[in-house]
């Protein structure tokens, strides 16, 4: 009887979120309508940016989630411990290469480094790794050159990223410990003279066994990172409906505010990675060069999107700093590209 419970429990829990975001969903449906629009027309464009958000982000959440599932069952922390150099700086601009490794986007990428915490990455390994994998990897390598080509945006765009990563995890490494940093239960307490490296030798499941404990991982994975997406795609969907595109590209003038308004629509956007190139290409003579690579820049790093499921992991404490570093890093950048660099 207390199994059944038990085994209960976690579905009931998903179940109350889904309705959680469905709720919200009609919140918001209300909210739009009542700007005085016509309603058929504000929510036809709501339901259609929300969807647009949500079915393009899911491949790549599912992707992750079947990572993250693979890496319970068949990564132990010896192997992680192999691989990760123990000089600290050394580490984290190896972090900041892991998406070579693990290419998933910024949906992908919150639960791939949750389990790789739980198996023993040091933690500012895992920021560096959160923030650099959505551009430093093959795909957004390709995509990114197939739309602006070899020139200035693709270099700055991958150059910046690991500056910012790196820097980034570099801070937490000094400044910050695990257990102030990640929620109880995300990482595992290790053995060594930092706080890192291996606490036991745990025995690799056989094959069949480790796949179907890698699916079930990753279901629940799945279910539990999918309530972050929906809300952040329902945030998302509403701020593109009410705030005007055309007001925002208004404002796109000059070296400080297109950087600053290039920021904030790549937050509020939340386009995927895999494709944010394109959407960029379009500002282009619109746009500085500048505020076109913050844009590349910041948006796979923090969104609102990957802001909801980095509650998931992170305290609420470090979270800001997650938005904040990146977001004051990569505007610093831009606007010193504007005034300094002639493309």
């Amino acid at each position: 009887m207390d199994k059944g419970k038990t085994n209960s429990s976690p579905i009931l829990r998903r179940l109350i979120w889904w309705i959680v975001g469905l709720a919200l969903a009609g919140a918001a449906f209300a909210a739009v309508i009542g700007t005085g629009d016509s309603a058929a027309t504000i929510l036809s464009i709501f339901s259609t940016r929300f969807l647009g958000i949500f079915i393009e982000a899911v491949p790549f959440l599912l992707l992750g989630t079947l990572v993250s599932g693979l890496i319970d069952a068949f990564l132990t922390p010896e192997d992680i411990a192999r691989v990760v150099p123990r000089n600290a700086f050394l580490a984290t601009i190896a972090g900041a290469f892991l998406g070579f490794a693990f290419p998933v986007c910024e949906c992908g990428v919150v639960p791939v480094v949750r389990r790789l915490f739980n198996k023993g990455l040091p933690m500012w390994v895992g920021v560096t790794f959160l923030l650099a994998a959505p551009v430093i990897n093959p795909v957004v390598l390709v995509s990114t050159a197939v739309a602006f080509g070899v020139g200035p945006v693709l270099i700055g765009r991958f150059a910046l990223t690991i500056v910012v990563a790196v820097a980034v995890g570099l801070v937490f490494a000094l400044g910050a410990r695990p257990q102030e940093v990640l929620h109880p239960g995300t990482w595992m307490p290790v053995m060594g003279g930092s706080g890192e490296g291996i606490l036991t030798r745990p025995v690799r499941k056989p094959l069949a066994q480790g796949v179907r404990e890698a699916l079930l991982s990753a279901n629940g994975e799945f279910f539990e990172m999918g309530r972050y997406l929906i809300i952040g795609s329902l945030l998302a969907a509403g701020m593109q409906t009410l705030v005007s595109q055309e007001t925002l590209l208004a404002l796109g003038k000059g070296p400080l505010i297109s950087v600053i308004v290039m920021q904030l629509m790549a937050f509020v956007l939340s386009v995927c990675s895999t494709v944010d190139a394109f959407l960029a290409l379009a500002f282009v003579g619109t746009f500085t060069t500048g505020s076109i690579i913050s844009f590349l820049t910041f948006g796979p790093m923090v969104d609102i999107k990957s802001t909801l499921m980095f509650l998931g992991v992170f305290q609420r404490r470090t979270v800001f700093y997650l938005i904040a570093l990146p977001l004051l890093m990569t505007l610093l950048a831009g606007v010193w590209l504007n005034l300094n660099v002639v493309f």
